[in-house]
This record gives C-alpha cells, sequence and structure tokens, in this order.
C-alpha cells in the first residue's frame, strides 16, 4: 500500500501538528478545520508528545524495565520513545508498532538507529496480531516486565465505542506482572470545556482524517483494566509530572487531552 497525497494520514496530520515538514495540504485541512473549534489545538499534539516523552523518562528511570512496546509510534519526531529511555539506559529495547504506509516509508530507517531499535508493520487494534507477531516476540520477553504504549492512538479507533476497553483488556491480560501501561488520550472534562471538546471531535470525525473520539475520564479509566493507576492517575496530559511550576494558565487544547500509567499487579 502506497502514500496516498489524497488521503489524510494520523501520522501526517500528527507531524503537521508538530509543525513537522512530512505532510502534506490535505493533513493541514485537518489541522485548520479543528483550530476552527480551538485556535491552540495544536497543543493537543504537543501536550500528547510531552506527555510521552516524561513517562517514557519516569519508566526508564524508576522502574529499571528495559523492553518498551510501542504501539502507534507515527513519524519520527524529536525525542521518540527510543531517544529518551536509550539516554537512560542504552541496552533498552524498543519495538514499534505502526501500519501507516507513510510511517514505514519515512521512519524505518530512522527508527532502526540501532540494534536495540526495531519496527513492526502491523494493526495496533489487533492485539493477537501484535501478540503473536515474531519480531515483538524475538525482541519482547514477555515472561519479564515490559512497558506498552498507547499515546495518542485510541481515539483513533473507529468502531464500537467498547472496544478500546476491550482491546486494552487483550494486552493487559498478555502482560506479566510488574509490567506498565502509559496512555493519553483525547479528553472531554465534562465541565464548560466539553462544548469545546465535542466541537474538536466533531471536526476530527468529519475532516479527511475521519478519527478522533473524546473520552471521558471513567471512559479512559476503564482503558486501564485491573492495573493500578501510578500517581496521580488519569489526569491532564500538563498536570502528569509536569517539568516545573506552570506561569501561564493552560488553553483548551491543553486541558482537553489527558493520560496516565498504570502497573499491573
Amino acid at each position: 500500500m502506497g502514500v496516498d497525497p489524497t488521503r489524510a494520514s494520523i501520522a501526517r496530520v500528527y507531524d503537521a501538528f508538530l509543525l513537522g515538514k512530512d505532510n502534506y495540504e490535505i493533513d493541514r485541512e485537518v489541522l485548520h478545520k479543528v483550530q476552527k473549534a480551538a485556535p491552540e489545538a495544536q497543543d493537543l499534539a504537543f501536550e500528547n508528545r510531552g506527555f510521552l516523552i516524561r513517562v517514557c523518562r519516569f519508566l526508564a528511570d524508576q522502574t529499571g524495565i528495559t523492553q518498551f512496546l510501542d504501539l502507534g509510534s507515527g513519524l519520527p519526531t524529536a525525542e521518540n520513545t527510543h531517544q529518551v529511555v536509550q539516554r537512560i539506559n542504552p541496552e533498552t529495547t524498543v519495538v514499534y508498532v505502526d501500519n501507516d504506509p507513510v510511517v514505514l516509508a519515512h521512519g524505518r530507517a530512522l527508527l532502526e538507529e540501532n540494534e536495540h531499535t526495531h519496527f513492526v508493520a502491523e494493526d495496533i487494534f489487533e492485539p493477537q496480531r501484535i501478540l503473536e507477531n515474531e519480531v515483538v516476540r524475538q525482541h519482547i520477553d514477555f515472561t519479564q516486565p515490559l512497558v506498552l504504549l498507547q499515546m495518542g492512538t485510541l481515539h483513533h479507533f473507529n468502531g464500537p465505542h467498547e472496544r478500546p476497553a476491550e482491546i486494552m483488556k487483550e494486552y493487559v491480560d498478555a502482560l506479566p506482572s510488574g509490567s506498565f501501561v502509559g496512555i493519553s488520550h483525547f479528553f472531554d472534562p465534562e465541565n464548560e470545556d466539553s462544548a469545546t471538546a465535542r466541537r474538536m471531535e466533531d471536526f476530527f470525525l468529519h475532516s479527511p482524517m475521519g478519527s478522533g473520539t473524546f473520552r471521558t475520564q471513567k471512559e479512559i479509566e476503564d482503558l486501564f483494566p485491573g492495573l493500578e493507576l501510578v500517581e496521580p492517575g488519569v489526569t491532564l496530559c500538563a498536570d502528569w509530572w509536569p517539568d516545573g511550576p506552570r506561569l501561564k494558565e493552560l488553553n483548551v487544547a491543553q486541558r482537553t487531552i489527558a493520560g496516565g500509567v498504570g502497573r499491573k499487579p
């Protein structure tokens, strides 16, 4: 399957949100549409990326786990998972999974930077295929704790609303005790920002990308089945162990993306 410049790609749309260069006009159209609902919409992607970096740094530094399975890795940008964790321990294995042709085309060379970084072309919403994939099995030892990441991915599932929670249960069931799961997700805070969240959702769903569901606190917590949430639980990405004191108020985009980290007992 080749790269189709007439169809928006989730990976390229994120790249456009992050002010990257690997995107087409059709992808920027999604950004411009969502900016009609929230002019600061790009901060959805920036908060998602900042959260990913802090989670990876925390888990690599504090848990001693040396294997990371990053589902829906997207296009390489500054500070990818392997760069963050291998800076702390160069022996850490990272397996990226994505089936977007543009990621395959651009990403493989950049992501396979060393013998501990690997790339698998699979659909992250089909857990059994990932869990049985020979490259995943070759590089991830499922008898030892691992980190599984779903950063900004589950809100792009197109299908029954309850299915992402079922998908996550399939993954969690396969993880050994002591493993960690990190998830970020578009967020409906069920307050005065809800109208903007739902307007952004509407623009995402009716954009050339066609996906982008906003979930409530409870719905996001349901994506961590049987896991013990690390403090402070599911919270705004911006509020999950920020790098320093906050000097300015969060905008509506920053208030509508949340995340958390859970540990399997």
